[in-house]
């Protein structure tokens, strides 16, 4: 099921996100908005000071019942010295709540967005790069980190110095404090026309910024063959060519948002002129206390000088919006395969399997399956062979139900796959595929990946099945040893017979083998074949096979060719048809060659 496309603004998203930390929010706004209001302070503080000074016992302070100046004083250092602390205190507050909220709402998104991550059905990775969704849960998340670190704050001691010293003015000097207010309203229409001017700008970062994780982790991915190919220079140009592209984007952003804070500085200092030359002549005409002046020259500065900040403060919210919409873009896909109700005991599956008129295509391209037909009873050994583009993975994957059909239906012992509950399919069978994923670890934490509970010895006891025992016992460390990324340090054969002994410790009622010896030597084929022979005792086994020799002795031979059995039957009676089957026999004996080969 494809998502729509969510129209909220990203910041209402992130509100709405945040919801089960509103209470967090509170108080970091709180605490924020009253560190602001002990920060504009000082500067009526100051103007206090001066008033006394200059007037004395006719002071404003005077008219509290303290007369002498040298008490007016010694009062106003004890209000400083609170003021100071408790400024202090809450800003040591707010920092906490902000950056702890910070935190939270990282740990969380992270979380969230990776498991939903997960639980996308397989065709959502088809279009999808790797690079470019870690890119998102990653470097996108961190990016909303810094924000909640310290944008939000910001925004809102912005918002509570307009409050605070426009009030100030307005109420002790309403005939010049409009020269303040004046340049506000052209300060927030740049900021506004700059915000949308940058926010494509920031998309475009991201995206960038994607390309370029997608292409290393690729890379990295894939150094075996570029060293193998001698293409290092070629995949520097590469990776040079997009760390370029995420420069220029990047140059782009900054060459707007540079101009920002120049240009607002000019509209500030309007303001501030003007102030300083009205409110100084009504002092010296003294139509203005000399305190009253100094405080709003202070407040001016304090409320004017800030909005200069509004520039990296604008920057960081872009850029955390650009990130925000990338990760709920990736927290509202719903592209899952529906969920089955009905449960299914893996220890009371038959394992029994009827394609009934089964047809399947990926997004794009031709019909892999074409009204397949066919029958696996309990308990057999199924092997499906054919050529390349035949069919067979395509089938495994609408086996395990990593995709659904796309007409007819597959019935497990009677009833449709889509009828059970995914996450009892997943234990009823288990996988060991010719691409073999090992998790960097010990071999023991491979073996045991997915069966977590077992014993020590339920794991030496599926290695030995799968013949995997001896060659572990004689690593470096044993079972303790680290197989590397992507069990590197290991080979092809080696990590063929881990992945089969992690399947055995599973002990699924179904087995199903993809291609699991084509890319071993003759001694790994032949303890597989070995361990397939006794695994495959009472469970339903089903095995596609490059080499036909791992499957001669298969209950059942299926051969495909362009998304359809075209044969079926023992290796013997296949044998004896002379189709397609004896062909492919004749071809792997060396017995035949295929036309264009030369003899």
């Amino acid at each position: 099921m494809r998502n729509n496309k969510n129209t909220d603004s990203p910041l209402r998203q992130l509100f709405q996100y945040m919801s089960p930390f509103h209470v967090k929010v509170k108080l970091a706004t709180l605490f924020s908005v009253l560190n602001k209001l002990f920060d504009l302070a000082p500067p009526i503080l100051i103007g206090a000071a001066v008033d006394v000074v200059v007037k004395g016992e006719e002071s404003l302070i005077a008219g509290f019942g303290i007369k002498d100046p040298s008490d007016q004083l010694i009062y106003l250092a004890g209000i400083t010295v609170i003021v100071w602390v408790m400024e202090s205190l809450f800003q040591y507050l707010f920092e906490v709540y902000w950056r702890d909220l910070a935190q939270f709402v990282q740990n969380s998104l992270r979380k969230d967005a990776y498991n939903n991550l997960q639980k996308q059905e397989m065709a959502y990775f088809e279009d999808k790069s790797s690079g470019d969704l870690i890119s998102i849960l990653n470097d996108d998340i961190n990016q909303l980190e810094r924000f909640l670190d310290h944008g939000a704050n910001d925004i809102i001691q912005v918002f509570v110095t307009v409050i605070v010293i426009g009030s100030i003015f307005m109420f002790s000097a309403p005939e010049i404090g409009w020269l303040a207010i004046a340049p506000m309203p052209f300060i927030i229409w740049g900021s506004v026309w700059f915000q949308k001017k940058l926010a494509p700008r920031y998309t475009k970062v991201r995206e960038q910024a994607g390309a370029t994780s997608s292409q290393l982790v690729n890379n990295l991915g894939g150094m075996a063959t570029i060293k193998s190919f001698g293409t290092e220079v070629y995949e520097y140009n590469r990776i040079s060519g997009l760390s370029e592209n995420y420069k220029k984007a990047n140059q782009s952003v900054i060459r707007l948002s540079a101009a920002f804070v120049p240009l607002i500085r000019m509209l500030i200092l309007t303001g501030f002129i003007g102030i300083l030359i009205f409110a100084g002549f009504k002092t010296l005409n003294g139509e203005m206390a000399v305190g009253m002046y100094s405080v709003l020259i202070f407040v001016t500065q304090r409320l004017l000088w800030p909005l200069t900040r509004l520039g990296e403060t604008f920057d960081l919210y872009q850029r955390a919006m650009a990130s925000t919409r990338r990760v709920m873009g990736l927290l509202k896909t719903k592209e899952i395969l529906t969920e089955g109700t009905q449960p299914l005991n893996k220890n009371t599956v038959k394992g029994g399997y009827e394609f009934q008129n089964v047809n399947f295509k990926y997004r794009t391209g031709d019909p892999v399956l074409k009204n397949l037909n066919l029958t696996i009873k309990p308990g057999e050994t199924v092997g499906i062979v054919g050529p390349t583009g035949a069919g067979k993975s395509s089938l495994i994957k609408l086996l395990l139900r990593l995709y659904d059909v796309t007409g007819g239906e597959i019935l497990l012992d009677g009833r449709d796959l889509r009828d059970y509950k995914n996450e009892d399919l997943v234990h009823a069978t288990g996988l060991v595929s010719q691409d073999i994923f090992l998790f960097h670890g010990t071999v023991l934490e491979n073996i045991s990946y997915g069966t977590f509970n077992a014993t020590k010895q339920q794991i030496l006891d599926a290695s030995k099945l799968a013949e995997a025992h001896e060659f572990i016992m004689s690593l470096p460390e044993g079972y303790d040893t680290l197989v590397g990324e992507r069990g590197q340090k290991l080979s092809g054969g080696q990590r063929q017979r881990i992945a089969l002994a992690r399947a055995i410790l599973k002990n699924p009622p179904i087995l199903i083998l993809d291609e699991a010896t084509s890319a071993v030597d003759n001694e790994t084929e032949a303890a597989i074949q070995r361990s397939l022979y006794k695994i495959a005792i009472n469970r339903t086994t089903i095995i596609i096979a490059h080499r036909l020799s791992t499957i001669r002795h298969a209950d059942k031979i299926l051969v495909m060719e362009n998304g359809r059995v075209i044969e079926e039957g023992t290796h013997d009676i296949l044998f004896t048809k002379k189709g397609l089957y004896h062909q492919l026999w004749m071809v792997q004996s060396g017995e035949i060659r295929f036309a264009h080969e030369k003899p």
